[in-house]
């Protein structure tokens, strides 16, 4: 009789078929499996178990074809780390991932790297967002922090570099879009507070330029845009504000009689029952969106990278790139915005994922204000009959700026042009001891005669 396999196995076997509607039920019966076993009080995964089901998921990945089909496998793999029931088996479904990922890279050819990366930026989303379910708890984010410095950052990973400079350059992207909204300066602060410790350790210079241009500069160049998004909230919070003074107006003027304005009137046609719809989409779309930008204090983010930088075991070629980068913090610290040197395109891009700002209308009486003082403070006029006395001073007392003015006899004026002289039109005149050309076809015509 064969020995049954074990279900890991069974399901990482048909999670890596050549059919695709054997490859969709095995991902749908993996996450009942894995709702089923981790609530037991003695469940619970090995780690060797989730490697073999980590496999099937890779292979599975790898078997799909079409853009779409790809995505929405991507999504539907990276979200079963909610199917988890609790934080620590999270974490060693994610741990297993991103070891699966170190293992199987270089044997990944490059028509298959795209979606790859789209995996591995979904995962790291869908992390996040297990955090922010959380409400952000400081214990759990130390956790995941410490699992990705090990299997990803730490000079002693097996990760290569293909993964690290993804990583690298997806951690902030994805971060905002998840908790950009939820997440202070000093939550910030603590999730790049690995890379200020690599940067400052690594050898690599591979690995150095990618954290300084990946975390340390993008921080810079959306340090405008991040200070605009606290403006914004600063305006929404004053509107709040006055508009629930204006009720409170309103509700009195009601108890002493006098109705409000807006109490006949009909709401706009559409409004009903649309606000809902219309509050998720908006959320999706500021979730889904380039223009999420995070919150730093640069003095502290400065103070941080310098405590690390200053350390003699720090490599020489290590300090000077990080100290220039804690000159620019120190300069966005007191004030100092460096708008040169953002790339157009990476303000062009968050500026298209904006949307939803709402801006202050003025009111016509500010417009009128406006006006007038402009009218007073430049005169059309007086511009115009200056522009002609200082003329007039130039070319001398009692001259006419609408005469043409006459020039001095022998050279013109230096700088123009002298027209050449044209040859008078009519027969040239003969010169002795020229030949003229029709003379010598006359010559041998009457030779030839």
């Amino acid at each position: 009789m064969v020995p049954q396999l074990p279900p890991e196995i069974q399901l990482a076997q048909r999670l890596a078929g050549n059919e695709q509607v054997t490859r969709d039920r095995a991902v749908r019966k993996l996450r009942k499996y894995i709702v089923a076993r981790t609530q037991r009080a003695a469940g619970g995964f090995t780690h060797d178990e989730l490697l073999k089901v980590w496999k099937g998921l890779f292979y599975c990945m790898w078997m799909q074809d079409k853009p779409l089909l790809q995505e929405e496998l991507g999504r539907t793999i990276s979200q079963l780390v909610h199917a988890f029931q609790t934080t620590e088996a999270q974490h060693l479904f994610l741990q297993t991932f991103w070891q699966t990922m170190n293992r199987e890279w270089t044997g990944i050819d490059r028509l298959r790297l795209d979606k790859f990366y789209m995996l591995m930026r979904m995962v790291l989303k869908e992390s996040f967002k297990a955090l922010r379910m959380r409400a952000w708890e400081e214990r759990q984010i130390e956790q995941l922090l410490e699992l990705l410095t090990t299997e990803i950052l730490h000079p002693d990973s097996q990760a290569p570099n293909g993964v690290k400079s993804h990583f690298i350059e997806i951690f902030l992207e994805e971060l905002a879009r998840v908790g950009a909204s939820e997440l202070t300066a000093d939550q910030n602060l603590k999730f790049i507070d690995p890379f200020c410790r690599i940067a400052a350790q690594t050898k690599d210079s591979l690995v150095l330029h990618n954290i300084n241009r990946g975390i340390f500069e993008t921080i810079v160049e959306q340090a405008p845009l991040a200070i605009e998004d606290l403006m914004n909230e600063m305006e929404d919070e004053e509107d709040e504000e006055e508009e629930e003074e204006g009720e409170m107006s309103e509700d009195d003027g009601q108890e002493q009689g006098v109705p409000p304005k807006n109490l006949f009137e009909k709401p706009p046609e559409g409004s009903r029952g649309a606000a809902p719809g219309l509050a998720e989409e908006q959320g999706e779309d500021d979730e889904d969106g380039t223009g999420a930008v995070l919150q730093f204090d640069y003095e502290a983010v400065a103070n941080r990278l310098f405590e690390m930088a200053s350390h003699q075991s720090t490599p020489s070629q290590n300090r000077k790139r990080l100290y220039k980068v804690i000159r620019k913090l120190q300069d966005l610290a007191e004030g100092l915005f460096p708008e040169e040197d953002i790339p157009e395109e990476a303000h062009r891009k968050l500026r298209e994922g904006k949307k939803g700002r709402r801006a202050k209308k003025r009111s016509p009486k500010s417009q009128l204000q406006n006006k007038t003082g402009k009218g007073e403070q430049e005169d059309p006029c007086a511009n115009l009959s200056s522009r002609v006395e200082r003329k007039r001073r130039h070319r001398g007392p009692g001259a006419d700026p609408a005469a043409p003015q006459e020039q001095p006899g022998g050279r013109g004026r230096r700088g123009v042009r002298k027209r050449r002289r044209q040859p008078p039109a009519g027969p040239r005149a003969k010169v002795p001891g020229c030949r003229e050309p029709g003379g010598k076809k006359k010559r041998t015509r009457e030779s030839k005669k």
